[in-house]
This record gives structure tokens, C-alpha cells and sequence, in this order.
């Protein structure tokens, strides 16, 4: 039997993780929205592509969440985008709320799911995630760190005119403002990109990487990233339908992993059937450990502030 993957929002997000999955041919869709006809309209637009991709996913679009009954993996997009000159925490009253009322009703019909969270700001609705749901902290895990590692990837690819299968690299820490991107741990094939880049264009690098998301909206002036957002939550849905002990790098509950304790953090997560199977302690220099911890404590200052 076919694996199921409901999708909260029908946005630009939403709907083109649900592209993927019915690419891909990794699950059935549902996708499910609060504004009547819009999800309907997407999934069966993307329904009638399944024959030209020669892929049997089911899609299916709907405002009622008895539609969603037994999901494997529920992605939660729900939320409004940020808009041009807005912070990430600038989102953050409206979207908790979405966030609380769309978990309860996930949860309602799909006890046994797991939820990768995708809204905004990212490791404070991960925590709410978590919080509302009661579920255990391998079941909830926020998409963060695939998104940022693949914007550092793409840039050192470009930078260095190399193939970016060859690229791997590696960005910890919240999702936004205060990431931690690890030159040291960023490689091009095995190869440190410290040994490959003099030091001032590995910080332009990663300067970049933590404006990946604002560099988008400023050109796209009425809207912000969906393709590589999308993307990445589909390759965590992927690990764990496919039970691939993956390790990405996840917004996940640490309980003194890294020595941070009770908060979402970005950090080397082994992903699998079970949701998050593991995660992976590197080391860090000081210097790391104190960008690392400065992230942390920003992402406890906006949980502090809607009380999770």
C-alpha cells in the first residue's frame, strides 16, 4: 500500500512539495488548505500531469482535514509569507497561531505521523509543533539546515566552478539571522573548502548563505523562496518513507545534546523510518560552540515569547 504525505497550505511551498512527492512517486498527496478551490485546483492540475511523468501518485486537494486520516508524514507549510523589510520574527505571533490550531487538527486524524515543520520563523514553530502535539521529539522535526546547506553548497559550487554533487556542507544552528554555517565540515570532493578559498571569500560565502532566504524576497519583492524550501522538506520526507538513515542537518529537540537543553536547534540529524533515528555530536571549536549557543539563545527569546 502506497505511503500517504498530507501537505498543510496550498502556497507556493505547499504545492510544489507536493510536486515533488508526486515526481518522485515517493507517496500519495493530500493537499489541504483553508481557502476553498485552491487546493483542489493545484492537486488536480498536478493530478493530470501524473500521466505525462508516468507516475501513479494520487493527489488530491481539500479543506477538510478527515482527508488526512492516517498520514505517514504531515509537512506543515501553513503560515503567510514573509513580505519585503519583514524579519522571520516579525511572523511570529500570527503564525503560532496557525501553527497551534493546524496541529491539533493534524494530530486529530494522523496520531501515528510525523511532522516536518516548514513555516516561519522555523525552530519556534518547531517547538510549538512539538509542544501542541505532545508527540516525541523524533516525530517533529523543523526544516532548516537542508534548505541552508544547499544555498551554501550552491554558492561554493558557483564560486569554484565545480559540480555541485561534489559539494557537501553543513549549517547548524536557528534558522535565520544567527545560523551557524561550518566552513570546516563544508567539503568539495573530501577536500575542506578552507583549503580551497582564501578566509575573506569563505566569509562572503557564508554571509550569503544567511541572507539565502532575504537576497530571494528582495528580488522577488511580493514573495519568498518555494523551490529550494520545498525541495528539501521533500528530501527529509524521502529519508524517512524510504528509511534511508539519512544525515541532514534538522531543526530537532535537544535535551543537552551540544549542551543546550529543551530547544529546537539546527544540528546533524539521522533520519529514518522512526523520524529522527539519531543525532550526531561534532566537535566545535570555541568559536563555533559561541555562534552555536548565540543562536540558541535567540531562538529560546521568540519561544519565550508565545510561552513554548
Amino acid at each position: 500500500m502506497r505511503r500517504k504525505v498530507t501537505i498543510v497550505g496550498a502556497g507556493n511551498v505547499g504545492a510544489t512539495a507536493a510536486h515533488w512527492i508526486a515526481a518522485k512517486e515517493l507517496a500519495n498527496v493530500v493537499l489541504i488548505d483553508v481557502v476553498e478551490g485552491v487546493p483542489q485546483g493545484k492537486a488536480l492540475d498536478l493530478l493530470q500531469a501524473m500521466p505525462v511523468e508516468k507516475r501513479d501518485s494520487n493527489v488530491v486537494g481539500t479543506n477538510d482535514y478527515a482527508d488526512t486520516a492516517n498520514s505517514d508524514v504531515v509537512i506543515i507549510t501553513a503560515g503567510i509569507p514573509r513580505k519585503p523589510g519583514m524579519s522571520r520574527d516579525d511572523l511570529l505571533m500570527t503564525n503560532y497561531k496557525i501553527m497551534s490550531d493546524v496541529v491539533a487538527k493534524v494530530i486529530a486524524y494522523s496520531p501515528d505521523s510525523i511532522l516536518i515543520v516548514v513555516s516561519n520563523p522555523l525552530d519556534a514553530m518547531a517547538q510549538a509543533a512539538f509542544k501542541h502535539s505532545k508527540f516525541n521529539r523524533e516525530r517533529v522535526i523543523g526544516m532548516a539546515g537542508v534548505l541552508d546547506s544547499a544555498r551554501f553548497r550552491t554558492f561554493i559550487a558557483e564560486e569554484l566552478k565545480v559540480s555541485v554533487e561534489n559539494v557537501t556542507a553543513f549549517v547548524l544552528g536557528g534558522h535565520g539571522d544567527t545560523m551557524v554555517p561550518l566552513p570546516r565540515y563544508s567539503t568539495v570532493a573530501g577536500i575542506p573548502i578552507t583549503e580551497l578559498m582564501d578566509a575573506a571569500t569563505v566569509e562572503r560565502l557564508v554571509q550569503r548563505t544567511r541572507d539565502g532566504g532575504a537576497e530571494i524576497v528582495k528580488h522577488l519583492k511580493t514573495g519568498s523562496a518555494y523551490y529550494a524550501p520545498s525541495a528539501s522538506a521533500v528530501e527529509m520526507v524521502e529519508a524517512i518513507l524510504k528509511d534511508k538513515k539519512k544525515i541532514l542537518p534538522c531543526a530537532a529537540y535537544l535535551e543537552g545534546e551540544y549542551g543546550i537543553h529543551g530547544l529546537y536547534v539546527g544540528v546533524p540529524c539521522k533520519l529514518g523510518v522512526r523520524g529522527l533515528e539519531q543525532i550526531i555530536e561534532i566537535k566545535l571549536t570555541d568559536e563555533e560552540a559561541a555562534a552555536l549557543q548565540k543562536s540558541a539563545d535567540a531562538v529560546k527569546e521568540l519561544c519565550a515569547v508565545i510561552g513554548v
